[in-house]
């Protein structure tokens, strides 16, 4: 691995990450904010706009929407395709590290306006992690700060393997799905004449004309309703009840021992769980 792009809103544990690509002797490319924590580390960072040779510009909607960012990412370890980067100019990038604005979060507080909302929405860091998840062949893409940890330990330990990247590219896909899927809800939750007063807060419908959801899959069940059915128990991937609630539920429940847990042990289990709560 030889080069890496790094341009993060969440910027847990990014610094140390880069130290230890630095240490590994991983060339760093990263815009704005993410830059400026890195340099202060005294790590060897290099701004986007340099390996362009691009300014940012439009108040930095375009950074990193370049031929020497993309076709770095894009640019496939065949010869036609090095002979077409070296003859433009591109270099690989072999790791990006992105993770978008915070839309939700925006859009979550009080009196946010349709232009403040409009300003969250990312376009090049979901532009970039479709362009590496896409080439997963060759680049891996880390969206989540809980895997770099274990991305960096793999990097030590002589570099991640094919499936480890195909495994971070199907985070990313569901990252930017998940992404897109809430700026169409909110979207479609305000009336059209939000766009004559965009400097205003809007008002918003409770039930939004395009509504998505992500479920993860946490087991397989013995069955479905009845034994000659597939089934899994899906849970919420954003839901705190899934994750972080205090409060007890079966998707966060542990199977300790016994069969697997069918459709109907679900329901059951779900049923007494609720006598107990109440």
């Amino acid at each position: 691995m030889k080069r890496a792009l790094v341009s993060v809103s969440d910027k847990r544990g990014v610094v140390e990450l880069a130290g230890v690509l630095h240490t590994l002797g991983v060339e760093i490319l990263s815009t704005g904010g993410t830059y400026s924590a890195i340099a202060a580390a005294n790590i060897a960072v290099k701004q986007v706009s340099a390996h362009t040779g691009a300014p940012e510009i439009l108040d930095g909607r375009v950074k990193t929407l370049h031929p020497k960012i993309h076709g770095g990412l894009l640019g496939r370890d065949t010869p036609e395709h090095r002979r077409e980067m070296e003859a433009n100019g591109i270099v690989p990038i072999d790791l990006v590290v992105v993770n978008l604005y915070p839309f939700e979060a925006t859009i979550a507080k009080p009196g946010t306006t349709l232009e403040a909302a409009i300003e969250n929405i990312d376009i090049g860091g979901p532009a970039m992690l479709r362009s590496a998840a896409k080439n997963h062949e060759r680049v891996a893409v880390v969206v989540d700060p809980d895997d770099y940890a274990w991305v960096a330990q793999a990097l030590q330990a002589g570099g991640l393997s094919a499936g480890q990247r195909l495994q971070l590219a199907r985070k990313a896909y569901a990252h930017t799905s998940a992404y897109d899927a809430s700026i169409a809800a909110y979207l479609s939750a305000i009336d059209d004449s939000a766009a004559d007063t965009r400097t205003q807060a809007p008002a918003r419908r409770d039930l939004p004309d395009t509504l998505s959801f992500q479920w993860r899959r946490l087991y397989e069940l013995r069955y479905g309703e009845n034994p000659h059915q597939k089934a899994a128990f899906y849970a919420d991937a954003r839901s705190p009840l899934a994750t972080t609630s205090h409060r007890p539920t079966i998707a966060a429940a542990e199977v300790l021992g016994g069969k697997q847990l069918s459709y109907n042990n679900i329901l059951d289990l779900d049923a007494a769980l609720g006598l107990c709560l109440e």
